[in-house]
């Protein structure tokens, strides 16, 4: 039996992720699917290797400027009914920071039951492992967005130095938009 769920969650996982370049605009822009929903993202992001199983796809960037550190966004896929409301995972990724971050966070509605809520926060964040040791990093910032509309929502979480996100967030705000741009 436990070879059986391990064949289905392999081929669960190649179904919900596939990462691809688009030959029609001469390969300029690639595609992650995730969740039933596709992303379009260009240069400068590029695919990655996820770190791990549950994320489903990984995508990563170097801002223009100096003193820029590369970041990276994972994508989340827990399956149907799966993963939580948008307003727990909000409250779980703000308490990831020390003390009172500053924290914005507004909610786009595509319609049909489509929306996307973006959170960003600023502060000392404690990075590592959900149940493991953390280590706090000052000045840092995370930029998420939780995109509802299909049998469960696509979590997109990014992390890093707070100038480097704050750089790219219009293009991840795009990013996080991109399965209803017309």
């Amino acid at each position: 039996m436990k070879a059986v769920a391990a064949i289905i969650t392999i081929l669960f996982s190649t179904l919900s992720l596939s990462v691809a370049d688009d030959k029609s605009d001469g390969g300029k822009t690639s595609k992650a699917d995730v969740g039933g929903l596709t992303f379009a993202f260009s240069e400068p992001w590029v695919a990655a290797e996820p770190s791990s199983r549950m994320v489903k796809a990984y995508i990563e960037v170097t801002p223009e400027g100096e003193g820029m550190e590369k970041v990276g966004a994972k994508f989340y896929y827990f399956g149907a009914g799966q993963g939580g409301s948008a307003k727990a995972n909000v409250d779980r990724w703000v308490g990831q920071f020390e003390g009172k971050p500053k924290v914005e966070e507004k909610v786009v509605d595509k319609g049909d039951g489509k929306k996307i809520t973006l959170v960003y926060g600023t502060g000392t964040y404690l990075d590592g492992p959900p149940f493991g040791q953390k280590v706090p990093k000052a000045g840092y910032a995370l930029h998420g967005a939780i995109i509802e509309g299909g049998d469960a929502p696509v979590f997109i979480k990014m992390t890093g130095p707070e100038k480097s996100v704050a750089a790219i967030r219009e293009s991840f705000e795009k990013l996080a938009a991109s399965p209803f741009a017309e």
